[in-house]
C-alpha cells in the first residue's frame, strides 16, 4: 500500500510542470495547451521571456503567435513517434533561428531510457531540420522524461548517458 501512495505523489509531483503552465480551466482539464502563456526573469546576462505556444493543430493559430515572438524555440519530440515535422518548419519560418530538442518520454522505449533510441530520433529530427534549414550541428538534443521529471529541471542519472 506505501507503493502505491509513494507512486502517486511522484506521478502528482511530474504534473506540476504541465499545471504550472497550463493556466485555463479547459488546458488543465484537456490535458493540452491551448493559448499561449508568457513568465518573465532575469539572469545576470539575459532578460527571459517563456512562451508557451501550444502543440495541438487545433491551436495552430495561437502556436504561430507565440512563435513568432521567439528568438529560441524548444521543439518537444515525443520518443514514440517524433512528430513535429509541421512545429519545426513554423519555427524555421518565423525566424526563429535557434532550436533545442526535447526528447521527451524516454521513460516508455522499449527498454525504458533506450540511447539507441534516443539516437534514432536524434538522427532522423537532424536530418529533417537540416532541410528546412537549421544546422543540426547548433542544435541540443536532450533526452527528458516530462512523466518522471527526468531532465527537466536538473540532470538525471536515467538520461545522462543518452
Amino acid at each position: 500500500n506505501g507503493y502505491i501512495e509513494s507512486e502517486t505523489i511522484d506521478m502528482m509531483s511530474s504534473f506540476k510542470y504541465a499545471w504550472v503552465l497550463d493556466k485555463l480551466k479547459a488546458e488543465r482539464e484537456r490535458g493540452i495547451t491551448i493559448d499561449i502563456a508568457l513568465w518573465k526573469f532575469e539572469t545576470s546576462k539575459y532578460y527571459v521571456t517563456i512562451i508557451d505556444a501550444p502543440g495541438h493543430r487545433d491551436f495552430i493559430k495561437n502556436m504561430i503567435t507565440g512563435t513568432s515572438q521567439a528568438d529560441c524555440a524548444v521543439l518537444i519530440v515525443a520518443a514514440g513517434n517524433g512528430q513535429t515535422r509541421e512545429h519545426a518548419l513554423l519555427a524555421y519560418t518565423l525566424g526563429v533561428k535557434q532550436l533545442i530538442v526535447g526528447v521527451n518520454k524516454m521513460d516508455s522505449t522499449e527498454p525504458p531510457y533506450s540511447q539507441k533510441r534516443f539516437e534514432e530520433i536524434t538522427k532522423e529530427v537532424s536530418a529533417y531540420i537540416k532541410k528546412i534549414g537549421y544546422n543540426p550541428a547548433t542544435v541540443a538534443f536532450i533526452p527528458i522524461s516530462g512523466w518522471h521529471g527526468d531532465n527537466m529541471l536538473e540532470g538525471s542519472d536515467k538520461v545522462r548517458d543518452l
